[in-house]
């Protein structure tokens, strides 16, 4: 056996032999200066964003302040006609509250002109890109008359508040230079950062340190395998003084498999060359597969999107995530798994993880429904309660204002079918998707549409109903048949259901769903004169709908199946 002499830098075989140790060193120093880099970049930016905010508020109250003053001074220059003194006041104003050295507060006129200008740095002419001047002027048309705005003055980068005074028919800015902004943080970035790599370094040496000794046995261990190699012969490690460690169990492996080890390379030697080594790899890829399962399929489509779309513009795309991140959230709360998602439409399924749920498809897809229409709900209030503060603030909103609240007031529809459908990835192997496809799917899809036409937010198949009474036990959820319908596309009907959490069942919805239930009973038995006659007593929207269908004679050849000419 040869004394231990080190590896590293050493060749083998033209191999360099770097070791173990080292390396392990070299990884928690990176992880930890990597670890340490980001989080000292997060928190700062965390800080950064929390000074902004605070930034923000303190901008727009000095704006306020200014603008304040800036009114008085109109009212001044209406009675002295001293145009220019008015605006040497709002400077002397503003300047009073400016802290920082590059700090603004700039009055800008629709063309451009800056007859208001105050600052600590003294600047004979301000001048704000035309980027930022087509922005505000843009704003102002859609009716935004402040805002947050970053511009350049004079070729410099500022960030502030921005609000439109109509007395002086111009844009009260009041901005703050952004690299002056920025450069305390980069300060404390790059202090901290020093510190990490001093403390960093430290560590490493005490690591390299720490190992070397821990390891000095697998030098022993390398260093004897690598004569053995050289002199074609196996022998014993020398293991005297090592601890009781992995590392020695490793060297008294080796010297206990050794003989056999030996014996074994002779025969071996018969068949390949010292130098060849066999790799094994097993390819992992998604195949282009699928299976019949049987699933729930819930369809969500929001009401009157075409409305939606010509009133908000590009701005839909705000509202339309703001109802999709919460109602997601509550699909796959339910285990279920978004299918697709097309504009206004939502595709969601259930029971493709029925090993690992504990609650039945058709019981999750109803309640996740409801929890669609109570996200809907939680976004017109919100909505509501800003439309009060802004009647508040402005007595009277314009009919564009108007226009544009009816538009952000979702409602959304819900369809719910089952059945055996096919599941899987279909497309190619460049381009897959994971996808359900079946009748069900576009039956789920026809309900859907049949919830503008009964007025109700959901509604069912009686798969979906039979499926919650056959397998949940106290479901809390009542079913009530709302119609037979053939849809578009079908030659036979189908029964309807609209289904109620029980807790929602009121003694007078009761009522009403009873006069409801009699006079389906009758419409279905060709006596629309008397399910008239009930369907008027009942006071559910749902009644409505036969009270006009009913104003006609009953069909002949009636089965109590109404056909549908749409979607």
């Amino acid at each position: 056996m040869s004394k231990d002499k080190g590896l590293l830098f050493k060749r083998v075989h033209g191999t360099r032999v770097i070791p173990v140790g080292l390396k392990i060193v070299i990884i928690f120093v990176l992880f930890i200066l990597v670890s340490n880099f980001a989080s000292n970049y997060i928190n700062l930016m965390y800080g950064r964003a929390y000074q902004m905010r605070l930034m923000k508020e303190l901008l727009a109250k000095d704006l306020k302040d200014v603008y304040t003053f800036a009114n008085t001074q109109f009212e001044i220059y209406q009675f002295d006609k001293d145009k220019k003194g008015s605006y040497d006041n709002i400077v002397r104003k503003a300047l009073f509250d400016l802290k920082n050295k590059k700090a603004v507060v700039i009055g800008i006129k629709p063309n451009g002109e800056i007859p208001v200008a105050a600052s600590q740095s003294v600047r004979e002419k301000y001048q704000l890109d035309d980027k930022s001047l087509e922005k505000i002027k843009g704003n102002l048309s859609r009716g935004v008359q402040e805002d947050f705005l970053t511009a350049s003055i004079n070729g410099e980068e500022f960030f502030g508040v921005y609000k439109y005074n109509e007395k002086w028919d111009m844009f009260l800015y009041r901005a703050e230079d952004f690299n002056e902004f920025s450069k305390e943080s980069r300060d404390i970035f790059i202090k901290i950062s020093f510190i990490i790599v001093i403390m960093t370094v430290l560590c490493a040496v005490i690591g390299v340190l720490v190992l070397n000794y821990i390891m000095r046995f697998i030098k022993v261990i390398t260093g004897s395998i690598m004569e053995m190699i050289k002199n074609q012969q196996l022998e014993l490690i020398n293991l005297k003084g090592a601890p009781n460690d992995d590392i020695t169990y490793l060297g008294m492996a080796f010297n206990s498999l050794s003989s056999t080890i030996d014996t074994l390379l002779g025969i071996f030697r018969k068949f390949a060359n010292k130098d060849v080594v066999i790799k094994a790899y097993r390819d992992k890829e998604i195949y282009l597969e699928g299976s019949k399962k049987e699933l729930t399929i819930l369809f969500s489509d929001i009401k009157g999107f075409t409305f939606i779309t010509e009133t908000l513009g590009t701005d839909i795309i705000k509202l339309i995530n703001m109802h999709y991140d919460q109602s997601i959230r509550e699909i796959v709360n339910y285990d279920g798994v978004i299918g697709s998602i097309i504009g206004d439409a939502l595709l969601a399924v259930y029971g493709t993880m029925d090993d690992m749920s504990d609650i039945n498809k058709s019981y999750a897809s109803v309640l996740s429904a409801y929890k669609l229409h109570d996200v809907a709900e939680s976004l017109r209030k919100h909505m509501t309660k800003k439309r009060s503060e802004l009647l508040k603030k402005k007595k009277k909103l314009t009919e564009e204002e108007e226009r544009v609240y009816q538009a952000v007031l979702l409602e959304i529809g819900v369809g719910i079918d089952g059945g055996e459908v096919f599941y899987g990835n279909i497309g190619s192997y460049v381009r897959m998707t994971n996808t359900v496809i079946g009748d069900n799917v576009n039956s789920a899809s026809r309900l859907e549409g049949l919830t503008r036409v009964y007025k109700v937010p959901v509604i069912c198949s009686e798969y979906v109903k039979n499926d919650i009474e056959n397998s949940v036990k106290n479901h809390n959820i009542t079913f009530v048949e709302i119609d037979q319908v053939q849809v578009k596309g079908k030659t036979e009907g189908k029964r309807v259901y609209l289904p109620i959490k029980n807790d929602e069942l009121t003694p007078t919805l009761k009522k009403n769903l009873l006069l409801f239930s009699s006079a389906l009973m009758e419409y279905y038995d060709g006596n629309w004169k008397k399910a008239a006659a009930l369907f008027k007593k009942c006071e559910l929207p749902l009644a409505q709908v036969f009270i006009e269908r009913t104003k006609t004679t009953c069909p002949k050849n009636w089965k109590g199946v109404w056909a549908m000419t749409s979607k």
